[in-house]
C-alpha cells in the first residue's frame, strides 16, 4: 500500500483503517496508540512490535508507551534458555527506553531484575551502580533492597560488602543488617569492628529492638569466642569498658573476659580474670555466675590434663602439675563461702551480722580473727550499721577474754566505750558487758567502779533522746546501767550506797513501777517499813493508771500484811486513793482486797458496801463474777436471806444471759426457804427473757420446779407462758424476717408482682401470730374458788391479780401475808375452827 502522509509503507487490513485513520489524523496521541495496540493484542509478536515502535518513534517520552512495550517485550522471551540472542535484544531495548526513561524507578527495577535473573552479574552490578547515580537520592530506597538481594546471593562475599558499605553510608541504621551478613560469611573481624561502632554510639537506635546492653553483651561473645578472627579490636579493654558501664551485668562481662583468654590459650591469664571477678563482683549473682565459671573451668582443666596424661603416660614432672591443679581446685571450693561473705560486705561494709559471720569462718585461725575485728570495728560506721554496731566491739573484746587476755579485753572495752553509737541503748550494752566481764573474773571492785563512771553525770547534760547530743553525754539516763548498778550495790554494797542508787533513779525519773518495787522490797529486807511505804508513794506520785497498778497492788498487799488492823483508818485512805481513778479494769483486785481488809479488821456492814461499790466499779465482764462473790460473801455474813436485795439488783443490772444464772440461782434459794410463792414469781419474771428455742434448759428447770412444788393449774399456768413468750419471740422474730425480705425483694419480685409478695407474707405472719395467741389464751384454765400449793394458801385469784401488775419486770418478794397497796383477792375463803379454851390460859373467853 502507498504511503500516507509521508509515512513508510505498512501492511494493514481493512479492519485497522480506522485506527490508522485516527492515528493519522492525531499521530501524538498516547490513547490512540493504545487502542489500536488493545486491538491487535492478539496479532503476531512481529506486528505487536511493530506498532509500538511506531508508537514510541512518535512519542519517545511516553512512559505509559515504554513501559507496557517493555513489558510485553519481556513476557515474550519468558521461559527461553537465557543464552538465546532474543534476551540481547530486550536488553537493548530496556537500553533505549532509558535514554528517555532514566529518571524512571519502575524502569531501572524492571530491567535490573531482567538482568539479575540473565545471571549476568558484572552487567547487573554495572546497571545498578547507573541506577543509582540517574535516580534521586530520594529514589533510592527503591532500588537498594534488590541491589542488597542481588548481592548477598552472590558467591562473591568482597562485593556484597563494597555494596553494603556504600549503602551504609546512605542508611547507618541498618548496620545490624550488614553485621549479621558479616557473620554470616566469616568476616567477624569486620563485623566487630562494626558492632563496637554501633556500641559506642549513643544515638543508635536498634530496628531489632536491642538495648546497648545487649549489643555489647553480643559484641563480648563475638569477640570472646572468637579470639583468632577478632584481630583488630582490644578485647581486653573492651570488656573492662562494659565493666565500667554496666555495674548490673559484671558477671556475664568477666566470664567473657575468662572466656576469651580460655579460648586465646592463656589459661594462667583467665584464672587471673576470674579471681580478680570474684574479688571485684558486688552482687550475689554476679559471684554464683564467675565461681561456677571458675569451677568449671578448673574441672575442665583437670580433665584435659588426666586425658593428656592417660595418652601421654606419667612422669614425675605430670603429677606434681596434677596435684597442684587438685590442690587449686580444692581450695576454691573451699573458699566459696569466704569469698560469699567478702561479696556481702562489698555490698554493704557496715552489715554488722556479715562480719559475725567471717569471724566464724575464720574460726581456729587467731591472728585473722583479730584482723577481721579490727577491720569491722574500722570499716563500720554506727549512723550506717545495719545490726546492732557495738555487738562487734563486745564479740571482741570476749575473744581476749577466751584467750585469756584481760587486759587487752579492757583495752578494746575502753575504746569501745568512746565510740560514737546511734542510740544510747548501745553504749550502755557496752558498759553492761564491760562491768559483767569484771564480775566473772571476781574483780567486784572494778565492776562497781565501771558501773558507777558509766552513771556519772557528764559536764555538760543531755536529754535522752536528744539525738544532737552524743551518747556519752546522755548515757547517764540509760536504766540499763542504772539496774545493773542498782542489782551490784545490793549484792556488795553498803545499805546506804544502795539506797542512794535507787534515790537517785527515782530524781532521774526514769524509773519504772518494778524498779519502784524491788527498791521498796530492798527497804523492806533491812525492815525500813516505813521507808520502803515512801518508796510506794513516791512511784505511785511518778506513774499514772494503768502502769501505776503494779505498784498499788504490791503496796496495799504488804501494808496489809504489816499492820493487819492497827492502822485501819489509814488503810482505808490508801485504799480510796487507789480506787480514785482507777479503770474498772483493774479495780476488781483492788475492790476484793479492801473488802478483805474490812472483813478482817473492820466491820461488816463496811465490807457489804466495797462490794457494793464493786459491782458497780468493775468492768462489765466481771461484773457477774463480782455479784457472786458478794451474793457469797453476804450468805456467809449476814444469812441467806440478806441476798435477796443483791438478788434483785443483779438481775436488773447484768445482761439477760447473766440475768437467767441469777434468776435460777435466786428461785433456787428461794425453793430452799420454803418460799414457793416467790419462787414462782421469779420463774414468771424470768420468762420474759427465756426464749424457749434457745434456752430450754431455764423451762425444764421451772417444770421440774412445779412437777416437785406445784399441781395441775400451776403447770397449766407455766405452760400458758412458755406458749405467751414463744409466741411473742416468734412475732418479733417473724416481724424482722419479713422486714428483711421486703428490703431483698423490693427491686426483683416486687416490681414483678407488686402488692402481693411482701403484703402475703405479712398477712401469713400476722394470721399466725393471732393463732399463737388465741392458743394460748384457749389454754388459759378455768378459774377456780382456791388453789392450794405445798406450802401455801394462796388462791387462783392471787396468781391472776400478781399477773396483771403494773410493771411485769419487777419481783415480788414480799411476804405472802402483806397486801400490796390494798389489791389483795376480794374474798378468801378461811377454814374457821374452835380454839380450845386451854390456848387462852386464865383469861375468859369473850
Amino acid at each position: 500500500m502507498p504511503s500516507l502522509n509521508g509515512k513508510p509503507d505498512v501492511m494493514f487490513e481493512d479492519d485497522d483503517l480506522p485506527y490508522e485513520e485516527e492515528i493519522i489524523r492525531n499521530p501524538y496521541s498516547v490513547k490512540c496508540w493504545m487502542r489500536y495496540i488493545e486491538f491487535k493484542q492478539n496479532a503476531g509478536r512481529s506486528t505487536l512490535n511493530m506498532i509500538y515502535e511506531r508508537a514510541l518513534k512518535e512519542l519517545p517520552g511516553s512512559y505509559k508507551l515504554w513501559y507496557n512495550y517493555l513489558r510485553e517485550r519481556r513476557k515474550q522471551i519468558k521461559g527461553k534458555c537465557v543464552t538465546e540472542p532474543g534476551y540481547e535484544e530486550v536488553n537493548n531495548c530496556h537500553e533505549r527506553a532509558l535514554v528517555f526513561m532514566h529518571k524512571m524507578p519502575r524502569i531501572w527495577l524492571d530491567y535490573c531484575q531482567f538482568l539479575v535473573s540473565q545471571c549476568k552479574i558484572t552487567r547487573s552490578r554495572q546497571t545498578f551502580d547507573r541506577a543509582l547515580r540517574a535516580l534521586p537520592v530520594t529514589q533510592h530506597p527503591r532500588i537498594w533492597p534488590l541491589y542488597l538481594r542481588f548481592a548477598r546471593n552472590l558467591p562473591l562475599p568482597e562485593t556484597a560488602i563494597r555494596v553494603y558499605r556504600r549503602y551504609l553510608k546512605l542508611s547507618p541504621e541498618n548496620t545490624e543488617e550488614y553485621i549479621d551478613y558479616l557473620r554470616s560469611v566469616g568476616r567477624l573481624d569486620e563485623a566487630a569492628l562494626r558492632l563496637a561502632a554501633v556500641v559506642n554510639d549513643e544515638s543508635f537506635v536498634s530496628k531489632e529492638g536491642k538495648s546497648n546492653y545487649q549489643l555489647w553483651h553480643e559484641l563480648c561473645d563475638l569477640i570472646s569466642q572468637n579470639p583468632d578472627k577478632v584481630t583488630s579490636l582490644n578485647v581486653g579493654a573492651i570488656i573492662r569498658g562494659g565493666l565500667t558501664r554496666f555495674t548490673d551485668q559484671l558477671g556475664k562481662l568477666w566470664c567473657s573476659l575468662a572466656d576469651y583468654y580460655i579460648r586465646s590459650g592463656h589459661f594462667e591469664k583467665a584464672r587471673d580474670v576470674y579471681e580478680e571477678a570474684i574479688l571485684t563482683v558486688v552482687t550475689v549473682r554476679d559471684f554464683t555466675q564467675v565461681f561456677d565459671s571458675y569451677a568449671q573451668f578448673e574441672e575442665s582443666m583437670i580433665a584435659a590434663k588426666m586425658e593428656t596424661t592417660a595418652e601421654m603416660g606419667k612422669d614425675e614432672e605430670e603429677d606434681v602439675d596434677m596435684e597442684l591443679r587438685l590442690a587449686r581446685f580444692e581450695q576454691l571450693i573451699a573458699r566459696r563461702p569466704l569469698l560469699l561473705n567478702s561479696v556481702l560486705l562489698r555490698q554493704n561494709p557496715h552489715n554488722v551480722h556479715e562480719w559475725h559471720k567471717r569471724v566464724k569462718l575464720y574460726d581456729g585461725n587467731a591472728r585473722q580473727i583479730i584482723n577481721t575485728y579490727t577491720e569491722a570495728v574500722q570499716t563500720v560506721d554506727p549512723m550506717k550499721a545495719t545490726g546492732k554496731p557495738h555487738s562487734l566491739w563486745v564479740s571482741f573484746a570476749k575473744f581476749y577474754e577466751e584467750n585469756e587476755q584481760l587486759d587487752d579485753a579492757r583495752t578494746i572495752f575502753e575504746k569501745a566505750t568512746k565510740v560514737n553509737y546511734k542510740q544510747v541503748d548501745d553504749l550502755a550494752a557496752v558498759w553492761c558487758e564491760y562491768g559483767e566481764m569484771e564480775l566473772r573474773h571476781e574483780n567486784y571492785e572494778q565492776a562497781l567502779r565501771i558501773l558507777r563512771k558509766a552513771t556519772a553525770i557528764p559536764s555538760k547534760k543531755a536529754e535522752y533522746f536528744d539525738v544532737s547530743e552524743p551518747v556519752q553525754n546522755r548515757v547517764y539516763k540509760s536504766l540499763k546501767v542504772w539496774s545493773m548498778l542498782a542489782d551490784l550495790e545490793e549484792s556488795l554494797g553498803t545499805f546506804q550506797s544502795t539506797k542512794a542508787v535507787y534515790d537517785r533513779i527515782i530524781d532521774l525519773r526514769i524509773a519504772t513501777p518494778q524498779i519502784i518495787i524491788n527498791y521498796a522490797m530492798f527497804l523492806e529486807e533491812h525492815n525500813y517499813y516505813e521507808e520502803s511505804f515512801k518508796a510506794y508513794e513516791r512511784g505511785i506520785a511518778l506513774f499514772r493508771w494503768p502502769n501505776v497498778y503494779d505498784i498499788w497492788n504490791t503496796y496495799l498487799t504488804k501494808f496489809i500484811d504489816r499492820y493487819a488492823g492497827k492502822k485501819l483508818e489509814r488503810a482505808r485512805d490508801l485504799f480510796e486513793q487507789a480506787l480514785d481513778g482507777c479503770p474498772a479494769k483493774f479495780a476488781k483486785t483492788i475492790y476484793l482486797l479492801y473488802a478483805k481488809l474490812e472483813e478482817g479488821y473492820g466491820l461488816a456492814r463496811h465490807a457489804m458496801a466495797v462490794y457494793e461499790r464493786a459491782t458497780q466499779a468493775v468492768d462489765d465482764g466481771e461484773r457477774h463474777t463480782m455479784f457472786n462473790i458478794y451474793i457469797k460473801r453476804a450468805a456467809e455474813i449476814y444469812g441467806v436471806t440478806y441476798t435477796r436485795a443483791i438478788y434483785q439488783k443483779s438481775i436488773e443490772v447484768l445482761p439477760d444471759m447473766h440475768a437467767r444464772d441469777m434468776c435460777l440461782r435466786f428461785a433456787d434459794m428461794e425453793s430452799k426457804l420454803g418460799e414457793i410463792d416467790r419462787a414462782r414469781a421469779i420463774y414468771s419474771y424470768c420468762s420474759q427473757i427465756c426464749d424457749p428455742r434457745v434456752t430450754a434448759t431455764f423451762w425444764q428447770t421451772w417444770k421440774e420446779f412445779e412437777i416437785r412444788h406445784g399441781n395441775e393449774d400451776t403447770i397449766r399456768e407455766m405452760l400458758r407462758i412458755k406458749r405467751s413468750v414463744q409466741a411473742t419471740y416468734n412475732t418479733q422474730v417473724n416481724f424482722m424476717t419479713s422486714q428483711m425480705m421486703k428490703a431483698t425483694t423490693s427491686s426483683t419480685v416486687s416490681d414483678l408482682a407488686p402488692g402481693q409478695m411482701g403484703i402475703d407474707d405479712m398477712k401469713m405472719l400476722e394470721q399466725k401470730a393471732q393463732q399463737l395467741a388465741a392458743e394460748a389464751e384457749q389454754d388459759k384454765p378455768k378459774p377456780k374458788e382456791k388453789i392450794l400449793f405445798v406450802r401455801s394458801d394462796t388462791s387462783r385469784t392471787e396468781l391472776a391479780e400478781l399477773a396483771k401488775q403494773a410493771n411485769p419486770d419487777e419481783i415480788d418478794i414480799g411476804d405472802d401475808d402483806e397486801d400490796d397497796n390494798n389489791q389483795g383477792p376480794e374474798e378468801v375463803q378461811l377454814e374457821q375452827k374452835s380454839v380450845p379454851t386451854a390456848v387462852f390460859g386464865g383469861l375468859k373467853e369473850d
